[in-house]
């Protein structure tokens, strides 16, 4: 019956009737992307899944006066981008500068919960280092595993 492009043309929505029962229903289609794999820090590989990241990211924006459907926005935003840039594996490192970037835009306090567990901050320095480059207006979250 119709078909509009939805949630910012990452899905069609279609109204449609059973030509039985006349009975009106509407479908989400949406683009099934191949199978992404995560290579983890240690060398193990995991299959991508969008639901374990929405739940650390979750756990920043925990008490945070930022809406759930903003956080979602800019995590679709994250995984299309990670989607788009990997064919079939993606570096965990990758994925959690995205993250972080996309965190940095909505809240910053959210930003460096995230940066203290995804970083492994181990001395106070370089938790305060996180917080300075929040006040660096270029600055692309890009600063050295501690480690590495």
């Amino acid at each position: 019956m119709d078909s509009r492009s939805s949630r910012e043309g990452t899905t069609i929505r279609r109204r449609r009737e059973c030509t039985d029962c006349r009975h009106r229903f509407t479908t989400y289609e949406e683009i099934e992307r191949a199978r992404l794999m995560v290579v983890k820090r240690d060398g193990r590989r995991e299959e991508f899944s969008r639901e374990k990241l929405m739940e650390g990211v979750s756990a920043a924006f925990s008490k945070r006066p930022v809406s759930t459907q903003a956080v979602d926005e800019m995590l679709s935003k994250v995984v299309d981008d990670i989607a788009n840039e990997f064919d079939s594996e993606v570096p965990t490192d990758e994925i959690g500068l995205k993250v972080m970037t996309g965190i940095r835009d909505l809240d910053k306090v959210a930003y460096v919960r995230y940066a203290s567990i995804y970083r492994r901050f181990e001395e106070v320095e370089e938790f305060l280092e996180a917080i300075k480059r929040l006040e660096i207006k270029s600055d692309t979250a890009t600063f050295p595993l501690p480690g590495f």
